[in-house]
């Protein structure tokens, strides 16, 4: 039985902001309700290891949701991070940090990593995906063009893969690309498969 077969009795909930993780679920087939805003203060202990950074968010803002599950109901949530020398890249606050992440990842490879947490009303699980990716070296004029024409300030590490920037700047991917633009779709779909049984 396919995925969407399985979950045709149950409400998928899916509590994210980001257009292109609904956009990447509905190319996958998964039908699923759009949880709406809540608060989540995203802290995180500073020991924490920057792998981890991203399945621990993921969890933090699962245990956020302040509505009730029900018998049927499976959320899921998720969080992405751009790793380098192992610090955490966030969401770029204005154009002069924008430009100094994307500055610091030209000419190298950096790490990005999605943790995932899906949770019923009887079970929880986290996991989370790493993606390996290489920059070629980049101009600062590239880096402002790119900056000033798709502003990418709602993007961990300030860029989108699926933008021109991942076209003409990004050498290579080892692993999943849809994790690098927010959701490890392949893994996600083999998850829920074994969440729901």
């Amino acid at each position: 039985m396919l995925l969407h077969e399985k979950l045709a009795d149950r409400r998928v909930i899916l509590a994210s902001a980001s257009p292109r993780r609904r956009q990447l679920m509905e190319e996958a087939g998964m039908c699923f309700t759009l949880a709406p805003k809540f608060e989540c203060d995203e802290n995180y202990p500073s020991t924490l290891p920057a792998a981890e950074v991203a399945a621990y968010l993921s969890a933090l803002k699962s245990e956020a949701y302040p509505q009730p599950l029900g018998n049927e109901d499976i959320l899921i949530t998720a969080d992405t991070t751009v790793v380098i020398d192992e610090r955490v890249l966030g969401k770029p606050a204005d154009r002069a940090e924008a430009y100094e992440m994307l500055r610091a990842m030209s000419g190298r490879s950096h790490k990005v990593y999605t943790g995932v947490t899906l949770r019923s009303n009887t079970q929880q699980r986290t996991f989370s995906v790493e993606t390996k990716v290489c920059f070629r070296e980049i101009s600062d004029e590239e880096i402002y063009y790119y900056i000033d024409n798709f502003r990418p300030y709602d993007k961990a590490g300030a860029y989108g893969i699926q933008e021109w920037i991942g076209y003409v700047a990004i050498e290579r991917i080892e692993g999943s690309f849809y994790n690098v633009m927010g959701l490890p779709v392949q893994r996600l779909y083999t998850e829920l498969l074994a969440f729901i049984g």
